[in-house]
């Protein structure tokens, strides 16, 4: 089925391109969603009349969208989960949960947005991607530990980690180092 994309949907197109997608993708994801409509004679009058409309509804959108990605930049979770001496949860940190401590934080996401591949079964740090609109996305900081006090000294032996090495590397001759190096070749 060949449809006419009103948005940009990811790995598939941009808005405006007449993309062929399967039947069943097309029926229950783009059309319900509002996302994409049928490219018919039709369909393509309409939108190339409402064009001007929609590319400005999604430039506001994309704003907004921008708006919110600049206030979440840095934002840095925290997940309390029961888990085994090897580090293995007893349960799972899945996209929801994402989603309602995000929520917790002030900003409203749904749970459609986390792009998790698989639920976090580990404990540690871990990078997840928020997308707030098909071209603005913001990587959240998600850090999962069996207490709040755990999460605590975690954090505090990597910032003193860092600072090891930035005065190693401000107290070593390293750059030194590396242009005699070059001077002899």
């Amino acid at each position: 089925m060949e449809v006419i994309l009103l948005e940009r949907v990811e790995k598939l197109g941009h808005m405006g391109e007449v993309v062929k997608v399967k039947t069943g993708f097309a029926r229950n994801f783009l059309l319900p969603r509002k996302k994409a409509l049928r490219a018919t004679k039709e369909n393509l009058a309409y939108f190339e009349s409402q064009r001007v409309q929609l590319e400005a509804n999604n430039l506001k959108r994309k704003e907004e969208a921008q708006f919110v990605a600049a206030k979440m930049d840095g934002l840095a979770l925290l997940m309390v989960r029961q888990a085994g001496e090897a580090g293995h949860l007893y349960g799972s940190v899945s996209a929801r949960d994402i989603a309602d401590a995000i929520e917790a934080q002030g900003f409203k996401v749904e749970r459609s947005q986390i792009n998790l591949d698989q639920p976090l079964k580990v404990l540690g740090k871990t990078m997840v991607k928020v997308s707030l609109h098909p071209e603005v996305s913001v990587q959240v900081g998600v850090t999962i530990a069996r207490s709040q006090e755990e999460a605590e000294r975690e954090a505090k032996a990597a910032t003193s980690a860092v600072k090891m090495a930035e005065e190693y590397l401000q107290a070593s001759d390293a750059p030194e180092e590396i242009e005699e190096a070059e001077e002899e070749i």
